[in-house]
């Protein structure tokens, strides 16, 4: 979470792009993949509450998180390490129309950013890409290897816990055809 308040500000643009190459994603200096898997809990509607395992090699880590939307681009997030019997128990909590979100996450570092890309099980020809940024109005670069299908910052349909809702039939009414790109998107 990058911001200079003391508020926990989450600022973010989101984009699809096509399923990117992996061995692309090996060979970028300084790229991590993680295996994710976030369980999401019930709320009073007024935030989403999560609960995430994050594997990385042989590290695994265990977190809660609270999310309170602020804006389409920016949220208030609150999120803490967790012991794995703390896990367990919140599971407890999980929302039953929710099924866990499971993706493999690659974070890149590119010109003074880290990008995060996940590759979700239920899609093979897109990706969703995401950009940590320090304010709104902030400039960032995506690297010319990766092709951007649209801009989906302001979707509610691509966010993680929507998709954890979601039927098969209702995700793959998500993909977007790869020969469509939206060119606006492309200028960040």
């Amino acid at each position: 979470m990058k911001n200079n308040s003391s508020v926990p500000l989450e600022i973010e643009r989101k984009f699809l792009i096509t399923y990117p190459s992996l061995s692309w994603l090996e060979e970028q200096p300084g790229a991590r993949k993680a295996e994710l898997e976030q369980t999401y809990l019930t709320s009073d509607g007024s935030c989403s509450r999560r609960v995430r395992l994050w594997r990385e090699g042989a590290e695994l880590h265990c977190y809660r998180s609270v999310k309170r939307a602020v804006s389409d681009m920016t949220r208030i997030e609150e999120e803490d390490e967790i012991s794995a019997e703390e896990y367990r128990r919140l599971l407890a909590e999980a929302d039953p129309e929710r099924r866990p979100v499971r993706k493999t996450r690659w974070c890149l570092p590119y010109v003074g950013h880290v990008l995060e890309i996940d590759l979700f099980p239920f899609w093979s020809t897109q990706a969703v890409l995401e950009c940590e940024l320090e304010s709104e109005d902030e400039a960032f670069s995506l690297p010319p290897e990766l092709t951007v299908l649209r801009e989906v910052t302001g979707d509610r349909r691509y966010l993680n816990s929507v998709l954890a809702g979601m039927s098969g039939d209702e995700l793959q009414a998500l993909v977007i055809p790869s020969e469509s790109p939206d060119s606006a998107a492309e200028e960040s």
